[in-house]
């Protein structure tokens, strides 16, 4: 049996903007603190979450550079190096693994997408490019391609750094049969806030999680709970969340998790473009949500992008 990247709750972090729209480093380094402070138990950098698809490749370096130097080897770093281009994801992961990510994060290609024929070679080249352990990430719903069970299998067959997946097509009968074929030799992880206790219930390790951003610490109780053997408890804990989830992707992710850290006086700043602000209504539906979970509202400031026309 492998030893698992994490078990628990991963945060798939934001990357804070300055009101420029530039990465705000320093920032990033308080967000990072804060999901230390309240249990986090691994770190995600640069994925959906993390609006990697608008960084330049620069930025998205330093993002992994900076949150590999700041989390020190607290708790694992998992580097979001995926791309619709092999090519692509190979330079970023190993551009990762030279900054000491511990992990890397790969999304199936996206736009051009890959028969399952094309995603088998999409990542065995890109995990033979790189020695560290390598998580593969299923989205169909943003992707349009599903990684089917049999080609995870082969995958790992082909590449032994391939060892996880985070699985968040939604179809849990398909986490099932992906549970029953690949047995204790590799780690499932929920990639979605509502489905982390029906995943464990397939023998899951945790979640990569949205609600991770804005509770750390609850979202990593509910996996703890569960894997101290207290279900009643862990499902509890994943119901009463669910309001604040639904709330938190109730627009494309990441515009309202973002929205919720700046109503938390956070300052995480604006979203690039194509992303906007969030629409009012929307708006006051999250703060319901977040204080019906027990957040406080501190802000009623939503960042806005500056006038882009004074470029």
């Amino acid at each position: 049996m492998h030893t698992p990247i994490f078990k628990g709750a991963a945060v798939a972090l934001v990357t804070p903007m300055k009101a420029n729209g530039e990465v705000d480093f320093e920032k990033l380094n308080e967000l990072i603190e804060f999901q230390i402070k309240n249990g986090t138990d691994a770190i995600v950098a640069c994925g959906t979450t993390g609006e990697a698809s608008t960084l330049s490749h620069e930025e998205h370096i330093k993002v992994i550079e900076e949150t590999v130097k700041t989390v020190n080897k607290r708790v694992p770093v998992i580097a979001g190096t995926g791309s619709n281009s092999t090519e692509t994801a190979i330079y970023l992961s190993k551009k990762a693994e030279e900054a000491g990510a511990d992990a890397l994060l790969l999304v199936t290609p996206y736009y051009n997408k890959a028969t399952q024929k094309g995603l088998v070679e999409h990542f065995v080249k890109t995990a033979e490019a790189v020695k560290i352990p390598v998580i593969l990430y299923n989205v169909p719903s943003r992707t349009g391609c599903n990684i089917l069970p049999a080609t995870v299998k082969t995958i790992h067959e082909k590449a032994s750094n391939v060892v996880a997946i985070k699985e968040a097509s939604g179809d849990i009968s398909q986490v099932a049969m992906l549970a029953s074929i690949m047995g204790d030799d590799f780690s499932i992880y929920s990639g979605n806030d509502d489905q982390i206790v029906p995943i464990l219930s397939l023998g899951g390790l945790g979640v990569i999680s949205v609600l991770s951003n804005v509770a750390p610490k609850e979202t990593h109780d509910i996996v703890a709970t569960y894997l101290d053997g207290d279900v009643k408890k862990s499902c509890n804990l994943q119901l009463k969340a669910l309001d604040l989830i639904k709330s938190l992707f109730c627009e494309v992710n990441p515009i309202p998790v973002k929205t919720a850290l700046n109503l938390m006086g956070m300052n995480a700043g604006p979203l690039r473009l194509p992303l906007t602000e969030m629409e009012a209504s929307n708006v006051e539906r999250l703060k319901k949500s977040l204080e019906g979970y027990g957040i406080k509202v501190s802000s009623n400031q939503v960042i806005k992008f500056n006038d882009l026309s004074n470029d």
